[in-house]
């Protein structure tokens, strides 16, 4: 990956502009700074003369042609979706398998602009987007969740356990009777919003107490990154989807990214809808509740939030490696979590691999990178199949058969 020369002394103004805390910038100033961002991310894009010569290092055209052997076995094995693979800055790899929608056969084959469903992809999102209001004063790694909803029922836990995923707290999927949804639905809308089930927490306490001591343990919970978003909200006075639009999605120039709960008709041209086998999954009770899931893009603005991460475009280098860190450390073993990312650890404890996986209602995905060797997988799917999620022969491609820690056991990531 190429790296850009970082200009930091625009970093403050960046933040000020994006998160909403300055007075009297006009738009000229504001059009400025999301130029700045975007051009973070497109400095890194490689000239002609550039690829040549890396594409000559790294022997792409052979690595081109095992990727294409492994992902149209995936496909057989029933892979639907779209999948880019890129190193050292250039796409070696980049294809649509299959259909947006299968009831509308071929008049609906994907397209690079086909929009999936992240599922807990959208973690990671959320999770820079935390980070960026604790670097601009408007959050803190310490603050609990009361400080922010009063009526909260767990006390005790703070925004760093919940990007960390060592809240305790209990899954909102699973933490409320049936009955919850059928007062709701007569009453109000059929759809919860994350302020919705903030609210359940407050009246219903569906439990005495979280499931673990807050701090003692890594849960993967998706109550967790709901209530993130929930924060960012009331620390920002706007919307989760405009907050994150507005200072990630378009500064970045990741046009066909939208959060779900979003007014704009844009996010439904080429819209996938998901499947299990051929059977599509309409719309689920929980769909409107975000922050742990939600956002839909394609594999090349995907690429972007690649080249903006590796970039430095987002956050200061210090306050990005916070999510970097291993903070699940119970376990012995290569797997960890960080903030908003998994990680496999190398044999001094660091991360050798960065990625983040996702399922929900027919959606699988997968974001795998190698700091290191400086490539990334993403694969997008909208048919059920969990060949998304195993990528060692890919590792062993791009690795160039050599070198490859990831055993097949490591290989089973989770989602």
């Amino acid at each position: 990956m190429v790296q850009t020369n970082k200009i930091l002394s625009w970093f403050t103004l960046l933040l000020l502009v994006g998160l909403g805390v300055s007075c009297g910038q006009d738009q000229k100033t504001l059009n400025q700074s999301a130029r700045a961002l975007r051009n973070c991310a497109d400095d890194q894009i490689l000239t002609t003369a550039q690829q040549n010569t890396i594409r000559q290092q790294l022997n792409a055209d052979e690595k081109t042609r095992q990727i294409d052997e492994i992902f149209r076995q995936k496909v057989r094995g029933g892979l639907n979706g779209n999948v880019l693979v890129a190193q050292k800055g250039m796409i070696l790899y980049k294809k649509c398998f299959g259909l947006g929608h299968f009831e509308r056969s071929q008049r609906d084959t994907l397209v690079e602009d086909s929009k999936f469903q992240l599922a807990s992809l959208s973690k990671t999102f959320t999770a820079v987007a935390t980070l960026k209001l604790i670097e601009a004063g408007k959050l803190s790694f310490e603050d609990t969740i009361q400080k922010f909803y009063p009526d909260f029922p767990y006390h005790g836990i703070t925004i760093r356990e919940l990007l960390s995923h060592r809240s305790g707290l209990p899954n909102y999927q699973y933490a409320f009777d049936d009955s919850m949804k059928v007062n709701f639905y007569k009453k109000e809308k059929p759809y919860p919003s994350n302020a919705t089930i903030m609210r359940w927490f407050a009246t219903v306490k569906p439990t005495p107490k979280p499931y673990n001591i807050p701090g003692r343990g890594f849960s993967y919970s998706n109550t967790n990154y709901m209530v993130l978003a929930s924060i960012i909200e009331k620390a920002t006075g706007q919307s989760y989807e405009a907050f994150i639009q507005k200072n990630i999605f378009e500064p970045l120039g990741m046009h066909q990214t939208f959060v779900a709960t979003t007014k704009n008709d844009s996010i439904n041209h080429h819209r996938t809808a998901g499947y299990q086998w051929n059977r599509r999954i309409p719309k689920d009770y929980y769909d409107d509740v975000v922050g742990d899931k939600g956002i839909y893009s394609t594999t090349g603005d995907l690429f972007r939030w690649y080249r903006a991460l590796n970039g430095d475009c987002l956050l200061p280098k210090k306050m990005l490696a916070e999510a970097f860190v291993p903070r699940s450390f119970e376990r012995k073993g290569a797997k960890n979590y960080g903030y908003g990312f998994r990680m496999m650890l190398d044999d001094t404890k660091q991360p050798e691999y960065i990625y983040h996986s996702g399922w929900w209602k027919g959606y699988n995905t997968m974001f795998w990178f190698s700091p290191k060797d400086e490539y990334v997988i993403i694969i997008l799917g909208n048919r059920y199949n969990t060949t998304v999620y195993r990528v060692k022969e890919l590792i062993d491609v791009l690795h160039g058969g050599s070198n490859n820690k990831v055993s097949a056991e490591e290989n089973e990531v989770e989602i």
